[in-house]
């Protein structure tokens, strides 16, 4: 079955855009005009693939949309259609769950490989095994939940997808640009320094307090997930 994609955009002409590419590509999409109407198809029970929502909304805004959206404990993937292209607007977008943010004016072709990438990526965390582990880490990928030596660890959805990436490629290093177009879902050419920020966010939380230390520098290549002793 294709994919559903529910669109919550109030610019008419941006929504009309959306709804004709995406289903050019072959999904299924719903599309809501407001926050509320939009919070509202999302808690109705519909099994979506994907949310698209815009920041800036009549009503409840984008922002209060994905809080709502995740407090409710769903776990589908949400890109958020940021206004403006600066730090703060994108990093309180995943610090509030989404796994992705795209400013406007939007690139339509970036947004559909987004789109394709986290759906996929959902897709292969469904179909795998529901618990990954290596020394004391553990993750359920049902539940998207890391917990090392016992303890709990909360992750952004960025940061979890950047730690399921390099765990399903244990001892295996992964360039900058590996990591990028997989995790991100495509090449931002010149701007990698994105992914040694995250790297930097999970050695934070996974190996500050921590032994023995799960992510490694490769000289001249990039990242590794390996326990050493």
């Amino acid at each position: 079955m294709n994919a559903q994609i529910l669109v919550i955009e109030d610019e008419q002409q941006i929504a009309s855009a959306l709804e004709l590419e995406l289903k050019r590509a072959g999904y299924h999409v719903t599309i809501a005009a407001d926050g509320d109407s939009g919070l509202k198809l999302a808690l109705s029970g519909q099994q979506w693939d994907l949310i698209v929502v815009n920041e800036e909304l009549p009503e409840l805004n984008g922002i209060e949309v994905l809080r709502r959206i995740r407090k409710s404990g769903m776990r589908v993937p949400v890109i958020l259609l940021a206004a403006q292209d600066t730090v703060s607007d994108i990093v309180n977008g995943l610090n509030q769950g989404a796994h992705d943010c795209v400013t406007k004016p939007l690139s339509m072709e970036v947004l559909l490989a987004r789109i394709r990438n986290l759906i996929q990526l959902f897709q292969e965390l469904t179909d795998s095994a529901a618990v990954l582990q290596t020394a004391d880490l553990v993750v359920h990928l049902a539940e998207r939940r890391v917990i090392r030596s016992g303890t709990s660890i909360w992750l952004t959805p960025r940061e979890f997808d950047l730690l399921l990436y390099l765990l399903q490629r244990e001892g295996k290093p992964q360039s900058r640009e590996q990591i990028m177009q997989q995790v991100w879902g495509y090449a931002h050419i010149g701007e990698t320094n994105v992914v040694d920020v995250y790297i930097r966010y999970l050695r934070q939380k996974l190996d500050r307090h921590f032994k023995p230390k799960l992510i490694h520098t490769c000289r001249g290549i990039g990242y590794m997930l390996e326990a050493r002793n």
